[in-house]
């Protein structure tokens, strides 16, 4: 696998405004632990190892148990999870994976049960900055864990 161009140094003013929109989304009106579950979700799904890798570890010094991360894959499946919790993955899930004809009506009206209009918006957010963050990663492959002192991540305890 051959070194791929370093996005950070390369274009510092567009990584420190993904970084800041990142940041706000995070600090919404949405739980910090469904926003955790959103951002692994997502990176399963999009194949974003680095960005998996961060999130999980994030995930565990927030506290998160880890075997609902281990049903996370399979979470339609799992009672871990809330109703909250479910319609959040479904939303993500229907986002990251954008159906040729739109998000459809059934997935729209479970999320709204779950979730105030600013919720959900900010949700919607949040879902939009976990997938920038796995398009560039996936593209320009940083090596997983690769800044985890840098973020504290080191912490987790997971190497």
């Amino acid at each position: 696998m051959s070194q791929r161009i370093d996005y950070f140094k390369k274009s510092p003013e567009l990584f420190n405004k993904l970084v800041a929109f990142s940041t706000q989304a995070s600090q919404s009106s949405v739980e910090k632990s469904i926003c955790h579950l959103v951002e692994i979700r997502a990176s399963q799904i999009n194949g974003c190892t680095f960005c998996l890798d961060m999130h999980l570890k994030q995930t565990v010094i927030d506290g998160e148990r880890p075997l609902r991360l281990f049903h996370l894959p399979a979470w339609y499946e799992s009672t871990l999870f809330s109703p909250r919790e479910r319609a959040a993955l479904a939303w993500t899930e229907v986002l990251t994976q954008l159906p040729y004809d739109g998000v459809p009506d059934d997935v729209y009206e479970h999320v709204r049960e779950q979730f105030s209009e600013q919720e959900l918006v900010d949700l919607t957010y949040a879902v939009m900055a976990i997938n920038a963050w796995n398009r560039i990663n996936v593209a320009f492959r940083p090596v997983p864990g690769g800044l985890d002192k840098a973020y504290g991540l080191d912490k987790a305890g997971l190497t």
